[in-house]
């Protein structure tokens, strides 16, 4: 059966012996088949689900997780994060480091194919955590309160990114709160600063200030990077509003502080993993052109782009977007298509932000007659259909 289960699965899987031993658990009733094994059984035996399993009351728990080799856990880890999941208060520290695994493996999965194919997933082990936090005794009680809100920052994220406005505000609230719980000031800020973000996307650079400065009121408790992310936040939202002056001088100062981070990455929170100068470098682009800067902005974003690494396809769609939108406004309709173009797919597919740009950058060049104007909305178009 191990064997059949591996020839029909579309990703990675325990090994044969580790799978004999999950079916053996599952065989004797000492825990139940997640979701995606009971696919896996119905697909193997060429039956429906519903025949083989009662799904209306399950047996036991199910443990969800995106298909990744390197979150995959063995028989025995397997076993055990099953039975804390049935008895939360005996969670212990193997539990606790596969769900911060998992954590960090989704967060760098999500750059490469965006919010909307794990954001399910990691709400279901955002529950779990949850339970988890609220049952934990000893000392590993804080531990699942941090993983608590470090999950539900996370899933706000990814609910701002499928323009899930309120869920996004609601857990990010949420994630504040956990944060302020158990005395952790880097998320506290962090929570703070992607408030800000989320007003800045909005359109609002008077909330994005504000936030941002709040954020920034943490200054001396929080790690350089955290710092640096707050002040970039408020450069942003000084930017929005058309003032150069206090954009620029909190930019230097964010820059600063990106350099002090890099010294100690290793002290930096978890959630950090993507500050750095390559990303500062985009960030400042993309407020040279917000202050009308297109030359500046085009320099800035296309250095960036170029140390961008590939497998961040949401955020390349984005920036190359932004690069587009430079080169438009600057008056150069053919090179803004020539960047547009190779990122149609992924801006539509995994960046609705993008998206919109590009479609602002399509409406640019039909208000200057430009006839590649029509090429940019055929792919528009066409990715569209695709998508849907």
């Amino acid at each position: 059966m191990a064997r059949r289960l591996k020839a029909v699965a579309d990703g990675p899987l325990p090994t044969v012996a580790d799978l004999t031993r999950m079916i053996r658990g599952w065989e004797q009733g000492d825990h139940y088949p997640s979701e995606r094994y009971r696919l896996l059984y119905a697909r193997a035996l060429n039956r429906a689900e519903a025949d083989l399993f009662d799904l209306d009351e399950p047996s036991g728990v199910s443990l969800p997780a995106f298909p990744l080799e390197t979150a995959v856990p063995d028989a025995d880890l397997y076993e055990r994060i099953t039975r804390t999941l049935r008895e939360p208060r005996r969670v212990d520290q193997s539990t606790v480091d596969w769900l911060v695994t998992c954590l960090a493996e989704h967060r760098k999965v999500e750059d490469t194919i965006g919010a909307r194919p794990l954001l399910g997933i990691v709400r279901q082990q955002l529950g779990i955590v949850v339970d988890l936090a609220q049952n934990a005794r000893g000392g590993v009680a804080d531990t699942m309160v941090d993983l608590a809100a470090q999950y539900a920052q996370f899933v706000a994220w990814m609910s701002l990114d499928v323009d899930d406005q309120a869920a996004a505000l609601a857990w990010y609230d949420r994630a504040h709160d956990w944060a302020l719980e158990i005395g952790d000031v880097d998320m506290a800020a962090t929570t703070l600063s992607m408030k800000a973000h989320q007003s800045w996307s909005a359109g609002n650079a008077r909330r994005t200030v504000r936030l941002a400065e709040a954020a920034r009121r943490h200054d001396g408790r929080v790690t350089p990077g955290v710092r640096g992310m707050a002040t970039q936040m408020a450069a942003r939202g000084y930017a929005l509003a058309g003032e150069a002056r206090p954009a620029r001088t909190l930019l230097d100062e964010a820059e600063a502080l990106i350099r002090r981070a890099a010294e100690h990455a290793d002290d930096e929170p978890a959630w950090m993993y993507f500050y750095d100068e390559t990303w500062f470098r985009l960030q400042r682009g993309m407020t040279e052109l917000h202050l009308s800067n297109w030359p500046k902005a085009m320099d800035l974003l296309t250095a960036g782009l170029a140390s961008l690494p590939a497998s961040y396809k949401r955020d390349r769609a984005w920036y190359g977007s932004c690069l587009a939108r430079a080169h438009a406004e600057a008056g150069d309709a053919r090179a803004a298509l020539d960047v547009g173009l190779p990122i149609v797919d992924d801006a539509v597919k995994l960046n609705r932000h993008a998206h919109k740009e590009l479609v602002d950058v399509r409406a640019l060049l039909r208000s200057r007659r430009s006839a590649h104007a029509e090429t940019l909305a055929e792919a528009l178009t066409t990715a569209g259909r695709s998508a849907g």
